[in-house]
């Protein structure tokens, strides 16, 4: 339970540092970083799968594809539609974006649980009803102070629930199904690194250090992340995948961003949500120890 404690919470911090990490790789942009770092990571998590034993479901995913060819133009979209929030999550810090993102995630859990209720049919409890209530006030608020929210916010906070159920649907909802999203996204981060500056690594010479490390730090968030979801209960592991947007918006306020005194009453009702379903999280988890301990 501990090391599967300490290994979420690494990943955690992983993909903060790798949030941060991003503003030093300029003059890099962020299609750079991204094709960068789908190439770095894909061989690293391709030999972790070997070690691990998973590499069979790449096999298995394989024969699918042979099989049915018309899958290949569902991972296709699937792979789109990751590549977009890793290719967004590099173009944030850049662009001073970050909060926006952030914020984001923190609105991911509530639209996942709307989706499951739209989608699947799945029923609210009442600290869900009392999140979901909270999280619609600041939602209102954004609406009226702005007349929608950043675009940022909502390609993260409705493009991944889109994901989820594509994958679902698609029955590659597991590692084999990653890796292949993972391989199509490679020809575009490709085409990104060679259609930008080929002297860039020239220009400025820490970049020799810099990216083969970005492929270090992506890689090893996700092997950590990976290694936590099998070791930790599911409902203790959803609670510690909280601490990452908390460290988005530490890195975001590090990089010079700030909120305004008009967006505090978006923000504050979100994280009472967030903060909601922590609660809820753990009174399932206190609940799920004691039946053990029966």
């Amino acid at each position: 339970m501990q090391k599967g404690i300490a290994l979420s919470v690494l990943a955690s911090c992983l993909f903060g540092v790798m949030y941060y990490y991003t503003s030093l790789m300029t003059p890099l942009s962020g299609e750079e970083i991204f094709g960068w770092r789908m190439l770095l990571t894909v061989p690293c998590v391709t030999l972790f799968m070997m070690a691990s034993g998973d590499w069979p479901l790449v096999r298995a995913m394989a024969a699918r594809l042979l099989q049915q060819p018309a899958l290949v133009m569902g991972i296709m979209l699937s792979s789109l539609l990751m590549g977009i929030q890793l290719l967004l999550f590099m173009w944030a810090p850049l662009h001073g974006r970050s909060l926006e993102v952030s914020l984001g995630y923190f609105l991911l859990p509530l639209t996942m649980i709307l989706t499951g209720r739209v989608v699947y049919g799945e029923h609210l409890s009442h600290l869900q009803k009392i999140a979901a209530a909270f999280a619609s006030f600041g939602v209102a608020h954004e609406v009226w102070r702005l007349g929608s929210f950043s675009w940022e916010t909502l390609v993260v906070a409705a493009g991944y629930p889109v994901y989820f159920v594509l994958r679902r649907k698609l029955k590659t909802d597991n590692l084999g199904g990653l890796w292949f999203d993972m391989l199509f996204m490679l020809p575009v981060g490709v085409w990104f690194i060679l259609s930008g500056n080929p002297a860039a690594a020239q220009e400025t010479p820490r970049l020799y250090l810099l990216i083969p490390l970005l492929g270090v730090i992506s890689a090893s968030a996700l092997v950590s992340y990976l290694l936590a979801s099998r070791l930790l209960p599911f409902s203790l592991f959803g609670l510690l995948s909280y601490v990452e947007p908390v460290l988005l918006v530490g890195v975001a306020l590090l990089l010079g961003e700030s909120i305004g005194p008009d967006e505090w009453l978006t923000y504050i009702p979100i994280w009472l949500a967030v903060l909601v379903l922590i609660l809820e999280g753990a009174r399932h988890l206190l609940a799920q120890r004691r039946r053990n301990a029966l």
